[in-house]
């Protein structure tokens, strides 16, 4: 029988590691699901919901972009799928205070008037941006 192995790693962190029916994501093309024997592939990974099908329920996984990497796996030719994310996290490991005092906290910065120039502007809208998906994955569980 065809088998999955999948990963979902940071550079901080292997975050999930194991056997899969499939793995569900976004690209910059569109949605996709990788399943057993899928042909081999490299893509984008948008900002979202990384799911991953197991035999006992679905693990989900809060990725801020990243890349995916499909192809056989050379010890024992299994399918193998890695996703390779700067940041992520389970969407069960959110915490939503967190996220959203780090939402208040992204907002004030942009609507404040401060002068910001145009690096500051843009670690503002990206803290805003990480927050508000995890409060929104968060709040769909």
């Amino acid at each position: 029988m065809a088998s999955l192995k999948v990963e979902i790693v940071t550079p901080e962190a292997a975050l999930w590691t194991g056997e899969a029916k499939g793995l569900m994501a976004r690209s910059s093309e569109g949605e996709f699901t990788i399943l057993p024997q899928h042909t081999s592939t490299v893509g984008d990974i948008v900002p979202g919901l990384v799911r991953v099908a197991t035999s006992s329920g679905e693990v989900g996984f809060c990725v801020h972009g990243g890349f995916f990497q499909v192809g056989p796996d050379e010890e024992d030719g299994v399918t193998r799928a890695t996703v390779l994310a700067g940041i992520a996290e389970r969407v069960s490991d959110i915490d939503v205070s967190r996220a959203q005092a780090a939402q208040e906290a992204a907002e004030a910065q942009l609507s404040s008037g401060a002068d910001l120039d145009e690096a500051a502007r843009s670690l503002a809208a990206g803290a805003l941006a990480r927050a508000q998906l995890r409060l929104r994955l968060a709040a769909a569980r």
